[in-house]
């Protein structure tokens, strides 16, 4: 019989405490291991011989240490277990929730505070939080070795005949760290557009974008309507709405940013096959794909849609991922070109943009239906 998961609980809300406890009670493969109402209490827990956990669930806004400086001491204890941040939809619930990932966090939830009633709360509290406690766990009971075997992948070194116009970047969990590891590695003058799908809600992404920009040397900036994608800037996608690059109005001219509220794909909003399919449609050959970190397989329609135009698509490896479902999905499916560690993606990203024309609109082709 397999043994259930160990999860520990820390939030100075009662009222919290009880909903995470029922959600987690109501899986077989779970159990509550400890609940602490601060972070002193939750690092006390650990320290304790008696109390094992999996998985923690950290509040961002606690009295005293707040989930911040409590994870920081987590990791700093040399504990390694995947933690979850448990935010409110607030200006410093969030600013604290992407410090949180860029420092070792391993993936958030927020609370469920605009359900009218505890059953209504619930159901949105297990809908977002349990797909993420069993990825996590998964992927920590079975750590991936980095020269294990991967079917499907395209070994050769790309080619590309025709330099990358543009860099088109989709993640989810992990995504926040990876993306900053990546970002803060290209130079100034890096002489493409680089176009961002984080999944995250309206205010994180934001709030995602300053911090990025703090150590990426180029403009880094959230996503807006009608502004033109020029080369030296990131664009992040603004969370609840899809992001889509559209075809210069004339030429020589630079292509468009679109945001709308279309449909979920793949669940998400903003969707990273929504970004490539435009990315496929404008730069053809000359588009960059690049799929890190993150659960289900957003970005694999995409994926496969630039390839086939020519262009190029980089996923990221299993031992460096936090969760290898997206850019795993790609892997198998045969249509990365190469699957690499997160520290190997800024050298290749610059020599595929090495030889890129003084003027990269050149590459750009009319927008086509994909």
């Amino acid at each position: 019989m397999n043994r259930r998961t160990g999860v520990l609980i820390v939030d100075d809300s009662a009222v919290m405490r009880s909903l995470l406890r029922t959600v987690i009670s109501a899986d077989s493969a779970l159990e509550v291991v400890g609940t602490a109402s601060d972070g002193d209490s939750a690092l006390g827990l650990l320290a304790s011989p008696s109390v094992h956990p999996g998985i923690v669930l950290l509040d961002v806004e606690m009295p005293g240490m707040d989930g911040l400086e409590t994870l920081r001491a987590i990791r700093a204890r040399s504990y390694r277990m995947p933690v979850i941040m448990v935010s409110a939809v607030t200006q410093r619930g969030a600013r604290v929730t992407i410090e949180a990932l860029a420092g070792g966090a391993s993936d958030y939830v927020t609370k469920p505070a605009s359900q009218s009633d505890r059953e209504s709360a619930l159901r949105t509290l297990a809908l977002n939080l349990l797909p993420k406690i069993q990825a996590l766990t998964r992927t920590a009971a079975s750590p991936s070795r980095p020269d294990d075997p991967v079917a499907g992948v395209s070994r050769s070194t790309p080619r590309a005949l025709i330099p990358p116009a543009v860099v088109a970047i989709g993640a989810s969990t992990g995504g926040p760290a990876a993306l900053d590891a990546i970002l803060s590695g290209l130079p100034p003058g890096f002489p493409v557009p680089v176009l961002v799908v984080q999944h995250m809600p309206e205010l994180f992404t934001g709030l995602l974008a300053e911090r990025l920009g703090i150590h990426c040397p180029l403009r880094v900036r959230e996503a807006a309507e009608g502004i033109p994608v020029l080369p030296g800037s990131v664009y992040v996608a603004r969370g609840n709405w899809h992001m889509q690059v559209l075809a210069p109005v004339r030429p020589g001219s630079a292509p468009m940013l679109h945001l709308h509220q279309g449909p979920m794909e793949n669940h998400c909003r903003p969707a990273v096959d929504v970004l490539f399919r435009s990315v496929a449609a404008v730069y053809g050959s000359a588009g960059l794909a690049v799929v890190l970190t993150g659960m289900g397989s957003d970005g694999l329609a995409g994926s496969h849609l630039i390839r086939s135009q020519g262009g190029t698509v980089l996923a990221q490896d299993q031992a460096s991922s936090v969760i290898w479902g997206m850019p795993g999905a790609v892997v198998q499916a045969g249509i990365a070109h190469q699957v690499l560690p997160l520290t190997r993606f800024v050298p290749e990203i610059l020599r595929l943009v090495s030889n890129q024309r003084l003027n990269p609109l050149a590459a750009l082709k009319p927008a086509a239906n994909l």
